[in-house]
């Protein structure tokens, strides 16, 4: 394959924005009188030394690529969700209600959470759409204000006596028959802790020492199915077309309105199961008051655009953001770098995705000049 079919490649642009990223991280450590080197050895063991961490990493990816996943969703049919943050909490709200005052089979109870989460959050997508259809709002106002108005009914509802656990700034925990985590009541149990603490397995240090939960399966199985959907489904084809052309979709007999609608709370309805699968799997269960948002759904904008804008490419987005917010913690402690060299690193790639065209444009005119080249050679030997 010639180099510049190469480059004119989308996954070439990613990987060449990642180099790039990691090229400026290591200058700003150079700048600052570290050893770029040893900071990313630290970054490398950070994440890849202990099976914990490893876990860790996982486990910390999985509500960020579902994030990803919503904000692709949305920007398939031409929206840009940038409401992750209150559809995330909606989810996460939503999860601690029906798993702390329901009582119910575990199994059960674990799906009628996500079930109901994902309703709540993909009707708060739903009013965006209509919001937009209907009154002209756009979708970055009105998801910008929701999130606003979700954290703060958030932080009303722990205060309420129906909500609240006393004693502290928290809501109720999520009933355990809800949670997600692997192996719950086996590890929890007393031949379970005795056969754990006598295993020198690295499954026995994730299951002991992490969170480790089946969110992580849910999350590939939504990329997945959302892949599906756009792939071989009609419906998929219509929301595509919608933010391919959305006058020559009227034309086509396709709803526009509906589907910017549809569109908007699948959208949301992932990102809240995102919440709700924090709550489900991750201690300490429940949801505590906030003075701003803790940056989920605008990790997954990030997510979404370094897997180019693909729920596939979510997956492992997801996992590499993860690896490196993970591991920004060792450059911290082993080097004494601020773990915000991370932070910068991530800006990068994202700036030089976003101008990955440049690429594309330097092969075509590199394919340009040689074509050129060769017309004039073949006229002076002609």
């Amino acid at each position: 394959m010639k180099m510049r079919e190469l480059i004119k490649k989308p996954a070439t642009g990613i990987l060449l924005a990642i180099l790039i990223g990691f090229v400026a991280g290591a200058v700003v450590l150079a700048v600052a009188g570290f050893n770029p080197l040893e900071a990313y050895g630290a970054l490398f063991r950070g994440v890849f030394s202990k099976p914990k961490y490893i876990a860790q990493v996982i486990i910390k990816s999985t509500p960020i690529i579902l994030t990803g996943i919503s904000f692709v969703v949305a920007f398939k049919s031409g929206l840009f969700n940038i409401g992750g943050e209150g559809q995330y909490i909606m989810g996460a709200l939503t999860a601690v209600i029906v798993g702390g005052k329901l009582e119910l089979p575990p199994g059960l109870h674990f799906v009628v959470v996500i079930i109901m989460a994902m309703i709540m959050s993909g009707l708060l997508g739903a009013f965006v759409g209509v919001l937009k259809t209907r009154f002209g709002v756009h979708e970055v106002i009105s998801c910008v204000m929701l999130n606003w108005i979700m954290l703060y009914l958030s932080n009303f509802l722990i205060t309420t006596e129906w909500l609240k656990k006393p004693g502290t700034e928290a809501s109720i925990e999520a009933n355990t028959s809800a949670w997600s985590v692997v192996l719950n009541s086996w590890k929890t149990s007393d031949a379970g802790m005795e056969q754990l603490a006598n295993s020198n397995s690295p499954m026995a240090e994730v299951l002991l020492k992490t969170d480790f939960n089946y969110g992580i399966l849910v999350a590939v199985l939504i990329a997945v199915g959302v892949y599906f959907l756009y792939k071989n489904t009609t419906k998929g084809y219509e929301l595509r077309a919608v933010g391919i052309n959305q006058h020559a979709s009227q034309l086509a007999g396709i709803s526009v309105n509906k589907n910017v609608i549809l569109s908007m709370a699948i959208s949301a309805a992932i990102a809240g199961l995102a919440g709700a699968l924090t709550i489900t799997g991750v201690m300490p269960h429940r949801v505590t008051q906030l003075a701003t948002h803790e940056g989920y759904g605008f990790a997954g904008i990030s997510v979404a655009l370094i897997g180019g804008c693909s729920p596939i490419g979510s997956i492992f987005s997801g996992l590499f953001y993860s690896m490196l917010t993970y591991g920004s913690a060792s450059i911290q402690s082993e080097v004494g770098a601020a773990s915000e060299i991370m932070d910068i690193v991530i800006g990068v790639i994202i700036y030089m995705i976003a101008i990955s065209s440049l690429f594309i444009m330097l092969a075509n005119r590199k394919k340009t000049a040689g074509c050129a080249a060769g017309k004039r050679k073949a006229e002076k030997h002609g």
